[in-house]
């Protein structure tokens, strides 16, 4: 069971790290996630937070994400929002008035002059079912610059096979619609790897999706999360998972073919023109900070990481006068910890991590760590799985097929 701290608990400490940003000159929090969590379905591979409302809460929801929006504001410190994330769930669910509510809560409690001059990102995450002219057209007059929109396949046995309820020819009226209200930037995500597909219909999918004239694509390989629908059924034996070796060939192939069409990695799962990468996502994987709203939405903030309850009820019932909302987890700053999760989120992104700074973090904890990390370090660049220039560490193109296990090798030698 997870333990929620009463809001009135967490009000003290997140009051206090609001001055605490406040007072630290030129260093305001200027991302923001937000998260929606209504969907019309539950998808069996989805291990994010969302719901079938059969109750019909979104008013209720949207209102109370307002409230929250507006104890969130001073952390922000009067300067322009630099990104928005919107994911879910499926925020495109959320009605059109109700997103005039909430655009109108931003544009009242942040700055929002970055999203009018393209110095601002602001995604919407949507699904292909869900989008129609006016919606797009209000995100549009809302500030919304950029949509990811969630196609997972262009085959419709492998969207069944994901439970994932849309017509794929309905990614590219989205698309359209997206243009036609003015949103010029564009994201789908699609999954490889699922059973019974085949690494030409993979090369299929890739294809489909350059020819819609995107500039990014996110192209993530079917995990089984404990707790989701799909991998109930793998226990039970409904289907075969694809072979690690055809896992492994469809990832080449998706490097070869999206690098020669001119998007290259930049993350192991996220692939992009130059320019054309998702801004806000960077934040996370550089360990920045950011606020967030919503039920399950987790923030970083002045070294303290903390997520809202994942429960709509409680959302919608806990909270302070101020309106920040209960919590489930709250983690202070700790430096063992930064350290690793620079690592862990630096080292599957094209750039790398810095050598200098990590080192000098390690040898701040103590000899033995920086000792241990420079020997994994070491292994991991005579085994060719990362590449040492003298100023930074990156993973080779072997090196991102098994990403994973040299970030864990590098957490437990930062964690001894």
């Amino acid at each position: 069971m997870l333990k929620i701290l009463q809001p009135r608990t967490f009000a003290h400490q997140a009051l206090a790290l609001a001055g605490g940003v406040r007072e630290r000159a030129g260093a305001p929090v200027r991302s923001l996630y937000i998260h929606v969590p209504f969907c019309f379905h539950k998808c069996h591979y989805c291990d994010f937070y969302s719901i079938v409302d059969t109750r019909d809460r979104q008013e209720a929801f949207t209102a109370r994400l307002c409230d929250e929006l507006a104890a969130l504001a001073p952390l922000a410190a009067g300067q322009p929002l630099a990104t928005i994330f919107v994911g879910g769930g499926t925020p495109s669910l959320l009605r059109v008035e109700l997103w005039e509510r909430v655009l109108a809560c931003l544009r009242q409690h942040f700055d929002m002059s970055a999203m009018g001059t393209g110095e601002g990102e602001f995604t919407v995450e949507c699904n292909p079912e869900t989008v129609s002219p006016e919606l797009m057209a209000t995100l549009r007059a809302g500030g919304v610059t950029r949509v990811s929109i969630g196609a997972q396949s262009f085959h419709a046995q492998h969207l069944k096979t994901l439970e994932r309820w849309h017509d794929p020819a309905n990614v590219e009226k989205a698309l359209l619609l997206a243009r036609a209200a003015g949103i010029g930037r564009a994201s789908i995500d699609l999954i490889y790897s699922i059973p019974g597909q085949t690494l030409e219909e993979w090369d299929s999918d890739l294809r489909t999706a350059l020819a819609l004239g995107l500039t990014h694509l996110s192209c993530y390989a079917l995990t089984y999360e404990p707790n989701t629908a799909m991998a109930v059924r793998l226990r039970k034996g409904e289907f075969v998972p694809s072979p690690e070796d055809l896992e492994a060939d469809m990832f080449e192939h998706t490097l070869r073919t999206l690098r020669g069409a001119g998007l290259d990695r930049y993350e192991v799962s996220n692939f992009a023109a130059r320019g054309e990468e998702c801004r806000h996502n960077l934040a996370y994987w550089r360990q920045e900070e950011w606020l967030a709203a919503g039920p399950s939405a987790s923030a970083h903030i002045g070294g303290v990481r903390y997520k809202n309850t994942p429960r709509l009820d409680d959302y919608l019932e806990l909270r302070t006068p101020e309106g920040f909302a209960a919590v489930v987890d709250v983690e202070g700053p700790d430096a063992r910890r930064a350290l690793g999760e620079m690592l862990w989120t630096g080292l599957r992104m094209r750039e790398g991590v810095d050598a200098g700074a990590a080192m000098a973090r390690a040898n701040a904890l103590d000899a033995a760590t920086a000792a241990r990390l420079d020997k994994a370090i070491a292994r991991q660049v005579a085994f060719g799985a990362v590449v040492h220039d003298g100023a930074r560490w990156r993973l080779s193109d072997e090196g991102f097929l098994i990403a994973d296990r040299v970030a864990v090798e590098m957490l437990e030698a930062v964690d001894g």
